[in-house]
């Protein structure tokens, strides 16, 4: 009986895939960019979208709730108190598209080339939310569905979410669930289905290094006056030592190192030096001496330059000693390492090693512990289940390098722990121009998301 309801949904599916890819691209075609003021018009519209996609669906006491900043949509389809529910998340904002003249078509103006959809928004994460909505749509136009969904969509998720924990906590009951599915993660490669049970933190940092108290005539004044811009640089390069590893004070400390056994199942993985290489484009690797690249990018603390501002930097010359410099400076946080503990050794640093020629200011902007699945949640075995019979291959499972905070806050507010999965590539190129989207890995994605809804 259960193939039967299977297999109509999934024919169902095939049948209406050109309907919803449609809608997809007319979701994607909004700018709901959170970044930017300007933006507030695009992420209401696209707030609103997602309302009445799921009122559509049948969705009861589906309700826009206004934050701070941009409002979570919420819905849910309960079918039976006695059935476990399954809270879905995502978000509905994406990055801005800059640098505009890299893109090779308008980044709000889809575009299907071959196997690729191409528009901001399209892997991270507008694609995976309509790849649950997909599902869900081909299960309740076929038969009911046995078990009950709750979902919440953000549209700060770029930003930090700020307006998202305090939600949580303010509306615990509301969200009451057993099984949390997240799939803003991602695969490993479109024939490697994966599953991920960590995460990194982030310890995000805007560095300002002050000057003289104007720009100065870099002939009159070189020499005697210290460039912020030469002491950032020299302060940026003291953060690494020569085998990699960061030199701010404390901030091994309390990094959870992997064990052994950890360590050989991650090199199952089989991603080497030359597959990040061709992914990259780049020559040859960097990063910490001594492990194997899926641990550098799941399992180890990173500190890296996100952007850089000093000077003149327009086209032609102007020979300046410029006023500051600045840097917006990320870490990567692994489990056990606390945000705030970062920022005390990044303040020492500062203090043991900037010239008393030059102020400096830093702020944390945002920070977010790491996440790590300590057992397995309900729900996961269905979800290999619905991966292996989708892709006829074991899924893999994974440390994955970005940070997704929300699971932590479901963890520690809702306690219950993420099924963090996803669709997207590492190719995708989210966060930057051309970014896409491989529809035949969406499709089985969907298909995946059927098989596992049903699986109750």
């Amino acid at each position: 009986m259960k193939t039967k309801l299977v297999n109509n949904a999934l024919n169902y599916y095939l049948e209406n895939q050109s309907e919803l890819r449609n809608e997809l691209l007319d979701f994607l075609r909004i700018p709901s960019v959170s970044t930017s003021e300007v933006h507030q018009p695009d992420l209401l519209q696209a707030a609103d979208f997602l309302v009445k996609k799921l009122t559509q669906l049948g969705f009861e006491q589906v309700k826009l709730f206004p934050t701070a900043v941009h409002p979570i949509v919420y819905g849910e389809k309960m079918v039976n108190p006695q059935k476990p529910t399954v809270l879905i998340y995502g978000h509905y904002d994406v990055q801005p598209a800059d640098p505009l003249n890299e893109w090779n078509s308008p980044p709000f103006d889809p575009q299907i080339e071959g196997d690729y959809l191409y528009a901001r928004g399209s892997s991270d994460m507008k694609g995976q939310i309509w790849a649950s909505v997909s599902a869900l749509q081909s299960i309740l136009r076929t038969t009911d569905l046995p078990v009950n969904i709750k979902f919440i969509l953000e549209g700060e998720e770029e930003i930090g979410s700020p307006s998202l924990e305090p939600f949580l906590k303010e509306n615990k009951a509301l969200l009451s669930c057993d099984i949390v599915i997240n799939p803003d993660g991602g695969m490993l490669a479109p024939d490697k289905p994966t599953l991920i049970y960590a995460l990194r933190g982030m310890a995000y940092f805007e560095l300002r290094v002050f000057g003289p108290s104007a720009d100065l005539h870099s002939g009159l004044f070189g020499g005697v006056v210290d460039n912020p811009a030469n002491v950032l640089s020299r302060l940026i390069a003291g953060m690494h030592d020569e085998f990699g590893r960061v030199t701010l004070p404390g901030f091994y400390d309390r990094v959870r190192e992997i064990s052994p056994e950890e360590s050989e199942e991650l090199s199952k993985i089989e991603i080497d030096e030359e597959v990040y290489k061709a992914i990259t484009g780049v020559s040859a690797l960097g990063g910490e001496v001594g492990f194997q690249p899926v641990e550098r990018i799941g399992a180890r603390p990173t500190l890296d330059v996100n952007g850089l501002y000093a000077g003149y930097i327009e086209k032609g010359a102007k020979t300046i000693i410029p006023a500051y410099a600045m840097a917006k400076i990320s870490a990567r946080l692994v489990p056990d390492q606390v945000p705030e503990d970062v920022e005390k050794g990044f303040r020492a640093y500062l203090k043991e090693n900037a010239p008393d020629s030059v102020r400096w200011e830093l702020d944390l902007l945002s920070g977010a512990p790491a996440y790590l699945a300590e057992a397995e949640a309900l729900g996961v075995s269905f979800f290999v289940d619905a991966l292996k019979q989708t892709w006829g291959v074991q899924p893999f499972r994974k440390r994955e390098g970005g940070s997704i905070p929300v699971a932590t806050s479901m963890k520690d507010i809702l306690g219950v722990d993420s099924i963090i999965t996803g669709f997207g590539l590492p190719g995708d190129q989210i966060h930057s121009p051309n970014e896409r989207m491989h529809l035949p890995t969406h499709a089985k994605g969907v298909q995946a998301l059927i098989r596992f809804f049903l699986s109750f």
